[in-house]
């Protein structure tokens, strides 16, 4: 919805970024999807409408705030993920938990899968724009927001313990940016996750026979696999490049392996990062299983219907 709460003066130029602004908001509410400042400061970098320079980023928000609080720019088209209220649900009546009910029944579709998958993603912004694959799967979604803390990471051992005791391969999608710190986020994840499993107390007992059968358990059932932003990803879709982070203790390595450009994964728009995702997951899911699932799923729901 437009709003206008203040009246504002703006320049020529201001007037026809903000059309352009709307153009590419409208593009995206098509397709069912928010926006956060990031995601739209690239798709303008994208277009060659601004320079990717800290800078512009500061004037986009600005003017930005100016067209939203003017009336020009709807605000249900942008979001700010790290700062929403959370409250209880609430029901004006029986009939209303029960439709309720039967609206959220699901069975769990990744139930009898022989690979236990999560998606990991380094920024809560794009969060929700993959919970639209995520939730169609029942996949875990974990946010990462930089390194992992350490309860995060023994969170996540406890699951990957369940799901290996049960006889499942633990896949995590990861997806983050491609500078210093993104790509080391890869190997902090893998490492900590096996400091982890090579001192469980959890696993079967019969692979902890010699230190390297126990490493070629570990990797048989647990690994990291990097699905975006990729060097091949940057060819393809040739998104914006940032100066690769020099303060950044990880940088010289980085900068002699990869140059010193580095890539955000903000910039590729959400319905490329939904079909890298949904790509990925098709490889290492079941589909029959989770099909026969959905079914009995419609069965079920069609008979709380008549109840």
């Amino acid at each position: 919805m437009k709003i206008e709460f203040r009246k504002i003066r703006l320049s020529k130029a201001n007037k026809e970024r903000l059309d352009v602004i709307n153009l590419i908001i409208e593009d995206y509410q098509e397709q069912g999807y928010k926006l956060t400042l990031r995601q739209l400061y690239y798709q303008l970098v994208s277009r060659d409408i601004v320079p990717n320079k800290p800078s512009e980023y500061a004037k986009l928000s600005t003017l930005l705030k100016e067209g939203r609080m003017g009336g020009i720019v709807d605000w249900d088209a942008i979001e700010d993920r790290l700062r929403t209220p959370h409250k209880p649900s609430s029901f004006d009546s029986p009939e209303d938990i029960l439709r309720a009910c039967i609206n959220q029944y699901q069975l769990p579709r990744m139930q009898n899968q022989k690979n236990h998958i999560e998606v990991w993603v380094e920024k809560d912004a794009l969060s929700g724009v993959l919970k639209r694959v995520t939730e169609k799967y029942h996949i875990p979604i974990l946010v990462n927001r930089g390194y992992s803390s350490a309860s995060a990471m023994y969170d996540s051992y406890n699951r990957f313990v369940s799901a290996i005791n049960e006889d499942q391969r633990v896949k995590i999608l990861y997806l983050g940016d491609f500078d210093p710190s993104g790509k080391d986020m890869i190997r902090d994840i893998e490492s900590r996750t096996t400091e982890f499993l090579l001192g469980s107390p959890d696993i079967a007992s019969e692979s902890k026979s010699t230190e390297d059968n126990f490493m070629n358990f570990i990797r048989e059932y647990f690994s990291v696999h990097p699905i975006a932003l990729t060097s091949q990803q940057i060819k393809q879709f040739n998104p914006p490049p940032n100066p690769a982070k020099v303060k950044d203790p990880r940088a010289k390595e980085y900068i002699k392996k990869y140059g010193n450009k580095s890539w955000e994964i903000d910039a590729l728009n959400p319905e490329t990062l939904n079909s890298i995702l949904e790509t990925n997951i098709a490889k290492y899911i079941e589909i029959d299983k989770w099909n026969a699932l959905v079914q009995n799923e419609k069965e079920d729901i069609e008979k709380l219907e008549s109840l």
